[in-house]
């Protein structure tokens, strides 16, 4: 019954926030910083290893030998730059990610379904995304620091969390999509209706 009422918290709070321009200013911030790291940050670091993904953009996550390779090509001026402002960044993203998706995930699936469903605990997909990827940069700057003294069991451990935030990453954008889709789905439906009744009364 505790997990149940702090379930229904959970969504409440998140209910009583999810309103159309909150969703949007999120989405706008979110997206920049994103865009931020997806244009600029990531790009810098990956020329100093064009070769070879790096961790972030692993999703089926890297083997410690992958992981030690990785680190090499990088070298200490990659290294530094993946430090900073790439990881710095990054300890933003997640959060934002977590609070923006999970607010867009309870707007869309309200609109189609009762808000006291139990489908909209998936709003928690997000949260634990963002959580997994804020642990998964504590345990590539644990790799780097420590390269090249770098654990098998330490790779191993970073390489599920990266595995963990791409699995919940990728199912929060996929219910988002379909959401939007049925809400898309719908507009038209409705107008059809609209249509109808007004010719039959006409």
């Amino acid at each position: 019954m505790i997990d149940s009422k702090r379930k229904a918290d959970f969504i409440g709070s998140i209910q009583g926030k999810a309103s159309g321009k909150n969703v949007l200013l999120l989405f706008v911030v979110t997206m920049a910083v994103y865009l931020l790291m997806l244009l600029v940050t990531i790009p810098s670091v990956q020329s100093y290893a064009p070769n070879t993904a790096l961790f972030d953009l692993s999703p089926s996550g890297y083997s410690h030998s992958q992981a030690l390779s990785l680190l090499e090509s990088l070298g200490q001026d990659g290294r530094s730059a993946y430090l900073f402002p790439q990881l710095a960044i990054d300890f933003i993203y997640p959060g934002l990610f977590a609070i923006c998706f999970s607010l867009m995930f309870i707007w869309v699936y309200s609109k189609r379904i009762r808000p006291d469903s139990k489908f909209l605990y998936l709003a928690a997909l997000p949260v634990f995304g963002g959580i997994f990827d804020y642990v998964e940069n504590i345990l590539i700057i644990q790799m780097i620091m420590t390269f090249p003294d770098v654990s098998k069991g330490l790779v191993a451990v970073a390489s599920g969390f990266t595995l963990l935030k791409s699995a919940f990453s990728t199912a929060s954008f996929l219910l988002l999509v379909l959401g939007f889709a049925l809400l898309f789905k719908r507009s038209p439906m409705a107008n059809s209706k609209t249509d109808i009744l007004r010719r039959s009364k006409g």
